[in-house]
């Protein structure tokens, strides 16, 4: 067989996702699309916020000289500059423009975070339910995975994380808000996550690093900021993007910024430019740094996210699911009437209802709907909803 048994194997989740997604668009031929109601993609339809627009026309309108060359690997100097004084002032640390790296989105950040630091045979700490590609982000620089599963309140069990550390860990992912349920961990968790961390570093004699994928920070419901793990934790080598909180997913614009105080800082910030280079990113889009450099303090309506969650919660826990209220992103992940959440979604989709399964994210038993859609997608999906939840609990 010429493709190799690890990606045979590890396309097993995404060509289930791919699958759905190509059984709606059949669905929509044969029922029409104002039929089928799809919420199984977190793929934003809000329209970019017109600042943007503004400013990617004044970029074509008038280039400056040499928009469309290959930067180098870090990035746009006063790009990642503007960065740095957004990041200061929303977080209180001090960073830098040297400590900031330009990705190719949000996966290009954890994915070059996570080549700067492993070695083959580490271990990487991951709490589920958790965004499906991490097990392949680690994996891809010859890392070796470890759940810690969650309590009821979809916070992570702590007496798992502590079992989990061994001489090989060298970092614990967060994601915070959380795809695909949509928690924010509150100030106390991610203080004790810190803790915890330390103790097991220095126990253990090594370094233990953050990876803090931070793409749905500015899409949050709490009150204040939303709590993030590097106020806690100086090791703390953070990713993010615009795809959310600028509703630009296709654009593939997003960075790295390493905590001013990370142990080796200078060497995985030359680490991060590396593997930006032999990954074959080689530099962001270049059109892409100009457009986003003036734009730190500019977000979607974040409000717009908080209303379609409102209305969907409501609707789902009148019925008689179950769910933890998300706090942030754009997902809600309800329990499963019955335990094989496959075949639950699968009735959904008889039903004319797209979601996806709660294994995909390490947490059978549940499934994951998306309300970054359009509202008469939403409120369209609630009949087949109500009528999948009371056929498999009666």
């Amino acid at each position: 067989m010429a493709i190799s048994e690890k990606v045979k194997g590890a396309m097993v989740v995404g060509n289930y996702i791919r699958k759905m997604f190509e059984e709606g668009i059949a669905l929509k031929k044969i029922h029409g699309n104002e039929n089928v109601f799809d919420l199984s993609i977190g793929n934003p339809v809000l329209e970019p916020p017109e600042a943007f627009k503004q400013e990617l026309k004044r970029l074509i309108d008038n280039p400056p000289p040499g928009l469309h060359f290959a930067t180098e690997p870090a990035g746009y100097v006063e790009t990642r500059q503007a960065i740095a004084s957004q990041l200061s002032l929303d977080t209180g640390v001090k960073y830098k423009k040297e400590h900031i790296v330009i990705a190719y989105g949000a996966a290009g950040a954890v994915n070059i975070g996570l080549k700067a630091i492993l070695n083959p045979g580490d271990e990487v700490i991951s709490f589920v339910p958790n965004y499906f590609e991490y097990v392949n982000y680690t994996e891809n620089h010859g890392g070796i995975i470890k759940y810690v599963a969650a309590d009821e309140d979809l916070n992570p069990v702590f007496s798992e994380l502590e079992s989990a550390f061994s001489p090989k860990t060298k970092a614990v992912i967060i994601n915070s808000p959380n795809n695909p349920t949509g928690h924010a961990y509150s100030h106390t968790v991610l203080k004790k996550i810190a803790e915890m961390v330390t103790r097991a570093a220095a126990r253990l004699k090594t370094t233990i690093y953050i990876v803090s994928d931070d793409v749905y920070t500015n899409i949050y419901f709490g009150e204040g900021k939303c709590p993030r793990i590097l106020n806690y934790y100086p090791n703390t080598i953070m990713g993010t993007s615009y795809s959310k909180d600028l509703s630009l997913p296709g654009e593939r614009i997003g960075y790295v910024a390493v905590h001013p105080e990370c142990v080796d800082r200078d060497n995985i910030i030359s680490g991060l430019n590396y593997a930006n280079r032999v990954l074959g990113f080689v530099n962001a889009p270049s059109i892409m740094q100009k457009a986003v450099c003036n734009l730190q303090n500019v977000r979607i309506d974040t409000n717009i996210y908080r209303r379609k969650r409102d209305f969907l919660y409501k609707a789902l826990t009148d019925m008689g699911y179950s769910i933890v209220k998300p706090e942030g992103a754009f997902y809600i992940f309800p329990k499963s009437p019955i335990p094989d959440d496959e075949a639950f979604v699968l009735g959904l989709k008889d039903l004319l209802v797209l979601t996806t399964p709660g294994f995909v994210f390490k947490a059978p038993g549940y499934f994951r709907l998306s309300y970054c859609m359009d509202d008469a997608t939403i409120a369209g999906a609630l009949p087949g909803l109500k009528k999948g939840l009371e056929k498999y609990r009666s």
